[in-house]
């Protein structure tokens, strides 16, 4: 979790790079709040920001609040059920929980600090968990292979891991996290790459870090995922606030003492 808090009274036009979890976006400012615009679709306030949202911006005037939950794409089958209508889509938190959507607002906006806003966050995704089926122990397993090895993993091993054919272990891990294990591999490996460039590494030196063949296939990948050039995305803003809140996804920063719950971001 982090907590942002926008206090200048001016307009916010940031692009969000992909990242591998599901993200929940609560927006707590008293105003119209965060719109968030992708595929040519508008959405405004609180939503769910499914794997590959495609070219993502968030948009905004004033002063504004937002808590941000990073989820596993396994925690959030729990929670959101099977994820496949959620990839590539950014959708209203009202649409997913109903009625719940606005009471979980309500009791996070009335809180008198982050740390007060984590707790109640920790309990109301408590009480969620087990709504929907868990995923198959093997889905959960080469999602968290394909994480620790940084993408660098092959279908066929991974199949062999779990014991399942690689058809089977496609299938089912495409209907349950809403993405193909070649797909999340890719996705991983690009988010590893990108931080490695925001730390300042030449692209030459991250195609050969990241697993790429060469920097031209680093390049086609860094496009396809973010819409930008390898040059581009080092420079981009929302890896910078990346590297603040969330310490642990950067390659050159260590995690933050107590976990990844950073309050009053400024």
């Amino acid at each position: 979790m982090a907590g942002f808090r926008h206090r200048a009274p001016a307009f916010v036009d940031i692009a969000m790079v992909a990242y591998p979890s599901v993200t929940l976006l609560v927006d707590l400012s008293e105003g119209e709040g965060v719109v968030y615009e992708t595929h040519g679709r508008h959405e405004r306030g609180s939503v769910v920001v499914g794997l590959l949202p495609g070219d993502l911006r968030a948009t905004g005037w004033g002063v504004g609040e937002c808590l941000q939950i990073r989820l596993e794409p396994v925690a959030a089958a729990a929670l959101f059920g099977a994820s496949t209508e959620l990839s590539g889509m950014v959708v209203a938190l009202e649409d997913v929980w109903g009625r719940d959507a606005g009471r979980a607002e309500d009791r996070l906006r009335a809180a008198a600090s982050w740390d007060e806003r984590f707790t109640i966050a920790v309990d109301i995704l408590g009480r969620r968990l087990g709504a929907h089926p868990p995923v198959d122990p093997q889905v959960a397993y080469t999602w968290r292979r394909t994480l620790t090895s940084r993408g660098r993993v092959r279908v066929d091993g991974l199949a062999d891991e779990v014991g399942w054919s690689r058809k089977r272990l496609w299938s089912r891990f495409r209907s349950q996290l809403g993405i193909t294990p070649k797909r999340a591999a890719r996705l991983v490996r690009f988010d590893h790459a990108a931080h490695l460039l925001a730390a300042g590494h030449a692209a030459a030196r991250v195609a050969t870090e990241s697993g790429y063949v060469d920097q031209s296939h680093l390049h086609r990948e860094v496009t396809t995922f973010a819409g930008l050039t390898p040059t581009a995305l080092a420079v981009a803003p929302w890896l910078a606030i990346d590297d603040v809140a969330w310490p642990a996804s950067s390659p050159t920063q260590r995690p933050a003492k107590g976990g990844e719950r950073i309050p009053d971001l400024r």
